[in-house]
């Protein structure tokens, strides 16, 4: 029998009501499979902090450091909370960037898709989505600006100022692109490098490692495009993506966009990996306004899950299986009231509800 140990972070917001989702669906696969997996749940966050003083406290640390893998809710308080909170323990800053920093998660898989199922959601016009979207956006995750030296003060005139530092190095970049091309030759073998080369040097670089691990993927073929193009493109003529690889802040920004297509950042799980841990979350915020009113969709907790079951544990086939459990509760006319409104062909459904769904799918299938 496999034996895996998970750190669970529920997080904030509405962070703990879409994991109790996601570990029902965990629970069906634990029951029909030869493995056991061991849940350990840790504090994280902005709950973290009011409970301890850290966002990352020394007792999660110790449980990440155990775990097999790391399965993370959302994160963040409302801007009047978050005021309570020293600027370098807020969640992003105190809990989530030095996490990153620790487990060396540098390659982020976003996957952007969109079934026949679910293409109700898009605000695209169904010319332009055709049979659906299915784009994997790899973004680096533990350099550029949001890792480089920082600096405030003032000059010599007076004035206030802010300096942050966009900072490569070849290994950082060569790794993410070898994911990258990694990924394309198990899809399309078709990659786009977004770059900004003709502005950024660190740009240049990215392109010129891009273009000299090429020959060792003969397969794939190799498309660079500017990020700004990348951006209008993504709305335009989102079927021409496959694999997406960027650097750091173009994955941030590009990522969340690609949410916007389908229709919500709701849609969108996450797998974050390094050379010896991973950790799973939504790519989503934690939504305080709706926090606790069990109207929040789930999908992208649960298909964080299944990414952990597929990328940790190499349980492929109960992956696509809870792929599968998720689309089918969608396509059978189902949401959740953050996704859609009264008045449609859709049955609106509790966030408890639709996680049931997909389990009685999942348990059928």
């Amino acid at each position: 029998m496999n034996e895996y140990t998970i750190c669970v972070m529920p997080g904030d917001g509405i962070g703990p009501e879409i994991m109790v989702q996601g570990l029902k669906a965990l629970k069906v696969i634990e029951e029909r499979n030869d493995v056991t997996f061991n849940l350990r749940e840790g504090a994280f966050g902005a709950t973290a902090w009011f409970e301890t003083g850290k966002s990352f406290p020394d007792e999660t640390v110790q449980l990440c450091d155990q775990a097999d893998a790391i399965l993370k809710g959302t994160i963040g308080v409302s801007h009047e909370a978050s005021k309570q909170i020293p600027v370098d323990e807020q969640p992003e800053r105190g809990g989530l960037l030095p996490m990153r920093k620790r487990y060396d998660t540098f390659a982020n898989f976003r996957p952007v898709y969109l079934s026949p199922g679910l293409r109700h959601f898009s605000p695209l016009k169904p010319e332009i989505i055709g049979d659906g979207i299915d784009i994997m956006i790899i973004r680096e995750l533990v350099g550029g600006i949001y890792f480089g030296s920082k600096e405030v003060g003032t000059n010599e005139q007076g004035l206030r100022y802010a300096r942050e530092v966009l900072e490569y190095d070849e290994r950082l970049i060569k790794r993410t692109v070898v994911s990258a091309f990694d990924a394309a030759m198990k899809r399309s073998r078709k990659l786009h490098n977004i770059h900004k080369s003709n502005v950024l040097k660190s740009s240049i670089l990215w392109t010129d490692i891009i273009e000299e691990t090429a020959p060792d993927y003969p397969g794939v073929e190799v498309r660079h495009m500017l990020v700004d193009a990348a951006a209008t493109a993504l709305c335009l003529n989102p079927g021409q993506f496959d694999v997406m690889v960027m650097e750091n802040m173009f994955g941030d920004i590009l990522s969340d966009q690609a949410g916007g297509i389908l229709g919500s950042l709701g849609l969108m799980p996450s797998a974050c990996l390094g050379p010896e841990k991973a950790y799973y979350e939504p790519s989503h915020g934690s939504a305080p306004d709706i926090a606790g009113k069990n109207i929040a969709n789930p999908y992208s907790m649960i298909g964080s899950v299944a990414m952990m079951l597929d990328m940790s544990f190499n349980m492929r086939e109960e992956a696509k299986n809870l792929w599968r459990a998720m689309e089918s509760v969608f396509a059978a006319g189902y949401s959740t009231p953050d996704l859609s409104r009264p008045g449609t062909d859709i049955v609106l459904v509790s966030t408890e509800e639709f996680g049931d769904r997909v389990v009685a799918a999942l348990e059928q299938g």
